[in-house]
């Protein structure tokens, strides 16, 4: 029997988040798989992947905060706004050498908080229905909306001088929809030298960590956190009894009882996920039903 739940794995470098998807459904042998927030292929770190039913959690996993360890290359911008892409600029070593830590974390503090931000062309945003990064690389120009996003924390954790670039180590907590990449791309633009992600790793999304990330080919029935525990963990849970357990698997809604608007995750006396639900007019409005 195929289990229900959400696995989080460990995605390596050098893979898409698709090829996680594949190698699961393979490993547990069900196409009922997906993925919850795309790494790109460089990038390494926490992806959740729904089994199942567990695949509509996904999208309410996915708005969570996440929380990136990132490299930041000083000295030039590329196509991709990471290394893996064609150098568009490159900055010399008299211009580097007038770019020092204070500019740097001056220059970070413009982009922390509620900020405005063009994602990057390489991303999965279809623009008139076709992925933008399968626009960029067949040659034609994409521009992207501005959107509004937070960056609630962008710490430096070491900074590597040489004569023609300059690397940071940073750690960035942000909301769902923020690009990495468009940091460094916009850190390196304000100070006037360019700059791109060399290194990226996701460490949390939600409550889930680095931690408890499984390496993909030790992905097993075992690996499935119960969609109940995945509730506990990453909603506030409202437990209700027999009768309204009936109601809610039934469609009806049943009378709001919880503190704040929701999303709560609704769940049987024993802690089986029933629904995620919001208020609405004092009952219960289901966002996703489970059973």
């Amino acid at each position: 029997m195929t289990p229900v739940g959400v696995i989080v794995v460990d995605k390596p470098s050098g893979i898409t988040s698709h090829d996680v998807v594949a190698r699961t459904r393979k490993a547990l042998q069900t196409r009922k798989v997906g993925h919850g927030g795309t790494l790109d292929p460089m990038a390494t770190g926490v992806l959740l992947i729904g089994v199942d039913r567990a695949t509509r959690l996904l999208g309410f996993l996915a708005k969570q905060d996440k929380v990136y360890k990132a490299t930041i290359r000083l000295g030039s911008s590329t196509i991709t706004d990471d290394s893996q892409g064609e150098t568009l600029t490159t900055v010399g070593a008299d211009r580097i050498a007038t770019v020092d830590e204070a500019a740097i974390r001056e220059g970070i503090a413009k982009l922390t908080g509620d900020i405005s931000q063009v994602p990057s062309a390489i991303s999965a945003i279809k623009v008139d229905g076709r992925r933008a990064h399968a626009l960029v690389r067949a040659g034609e120009s994409v521009e992207l909306s501005a959107r509004a996003v937070n960056v609630e924390r962008f710490d430096v954790q070491r900074f590597a001088f040489d004569s023609s670039w300059i690397d940071i180590d940073v750690e960035v907590t942000c909301s769902t929809g923020t690009y990495i990449r468009a940091l460094a791309r916009d850190l390196g633009a304000g100070l006037g030298v360019g700059g791109h992600l060399t290194a990226l790793r996701r460490t949390r999304v939600g409550p889930f960590t680095g931690d408890e990330a499984i390496e993909i080919d030790n992905v097993g029935v075992d690996s499935v956190v119960a969609m109940g525990e995945v509730a506990r963990r990453a909603f506030t849970t409202w437990a209700v009894d027999e009768v309204a357990a009936d109601a809610v698997a039934h469609g009806r809604r049943i009378e709001w009882a919880p503190d704040g608007p929701g999303p709560i995750a609704i769940t049987t006396a024993a802690g089986d996920l029933l629904a995620l639900a919001e208020r609405k007019d004092g009952v219960a409005r289901y966002l996703a039903v489970f059973v």
